[in-house]
């Protein structure tokens, strides 16, 4: 199973508008960080994306990725949904529409906000089939948990995909740990894990908190993502762990 982290950073991406890059280096490209969207893949070629990020057209793009399989939304924050549109272009060629799943609160506030996605509108095809997680343990060939976490005063769902004998458990946007999310990432192979900055944050996890989760689900390597302005990679790459991965666009680890 294959990880492609399509983008690493916070909801203003790094540099923020106006050329701001704040603690990072200008002249490291692992630096320059668009919105946070991860894909994973089995061994069959199948894949599943997991959010829309703003930025995900240049995204498939810059990875030549033209097909998927099904999509997945951890929340409905506009940094993890509102490329939504771009999905169009893979619906072009299929018999039906893309399958989607979200958490009923997350499933809600996306057909409210992008209705045509999910129903279609003025002749236009449906672009996504949205099916409520609380059916799905199998989807493409992969294994499917899912857990709610505390998002400040909202929630975002943290996934878990196996396959081939492999975990992948992505965590991002929480400012707690719960057990829940403890439980299903037990021994998980491979954490990607939400990790904004090293202060506390009211909305989400940061270094230490990134780290303790790791620590406590017996991770066997963890990538930290959702980097602000504040995490310059290579100072980053210092201070963690050996099994501890700073995430960057374009990541790919194969399991």
């Amino acid at each position: 199973m294959k990880l492609l982290m399509l983008g690493s950073g916070t909801s203003t991406g790094v540099p923020r508008v106006g050329n701001d890059w704040g603690a990072c280096d200008p002249d490291e490209p692992r630096n320059r960080r668009t919105r946070v969207s991860i894909m994973v893949e089995n061994n069959a070629g199948k894949r599943l994306l997991v959010d829309t990020s703003t930025d995900l057209r240049a995204q498939l793009l810059a990875h030549e990725i033209d097909s998927l399989d099904a999509v997945f939304w951890t929340h409905d924050h506009a940094d993890h949904c509102h490329g939504i549109d771009d999905l169009r272009a893979l619906r072009y060629g299929r018999g039906g529409p893309l399958a989607g799943f979200a958490a009923d609160e997350t499933a809600r506030r996306l057909r409210q906000r992008f209705g045509y996605v999910f129903a279609g509108q003025h002749g236009y095809h449906t672009i996504v089939e949205l099916e409520p997680l609380d059916r799905l343990r199998m989807c493409a060939g992969f294994g499917v948990e899912w857990c709610q976490m505390p998002h400040g005063p909202a929630q975002s769902t943290a996934y878990l995909f196996d396959a081939d004998g492999k975990t992948i458990g992505y965590a991002t946007d929480f400012s707690e740990i719960v057990d829940g999310v403890v439980e299903m990432f037990q021994g998980v192979d491979l954490l990607v894990c939400d990790c904004l900055r090293r202060q506390p944050h009211p909305t989400h996890a940061h270094l230490a908190m990134a780290l303790e989760l790791a620590e406590r689900c017996g991770a066997g390597q963890t990538v930290l993502t959702h980097l602000d302005k504040s995490m310059d990679y290579a100072t980053l790459c210092d201070e963690v762990p050996d099994n501890v991965t700073v995430g960057y666009d374009g990541l790919e680890i194969v399991l």
